[in-house]
């Protein structure tokens, strides 16, 4: 009779990198940037998967009184992409965190 399956299992350690960025390109870059690094330290990866994009949207009145109608729409779209490494060897992580990535990057590494 088996016993426990999760004693069977190894239990592999992984490293979650959530980036976001406002521009679709700057992300796409970092995301590249990390993809290599990851790769040059020969560590398993799935990604980078796209999330969905954030829009926010703001109204404000042109007018400071009496204009009501006359209103400016803005939109701020917060573009998502996240990166799974599985079984990180000590290498990965001291590479990943001695990365210079662009101005306007939000990378988030969850353990």
């Amino acid at each position: 009779m088996p016993e426990n399956k999760k004693e069977d299992k190894e239990f592999k350690q992984r490293i979650r990198i959530k980036i976001r960025a406002f521009d679709h390109k700057i992300i796409d870059q970092s995301t590249r940037i990390i993809i290599e690094t990851i790769e040059r330290s020969d560590a398993q990866f799935l990604g980078p998967i796209p999330l969905p994009t954030e829009k926010r949207k703001y109204t404000v009145n042109r007018s400071t009184f009496v204009h009501k109608s006359a209103q400016d729409q803005y939109e701020m779209r917060t573009h998502k992409r996240m990166i799974d490494i599985i079984d990180p060897t000590a290498k990965t992580i001291e590479d990943l965190t001695n990365l210079i990535l662009p101005a306007g990057v939000d990378v988030e590494i969850k353990m």
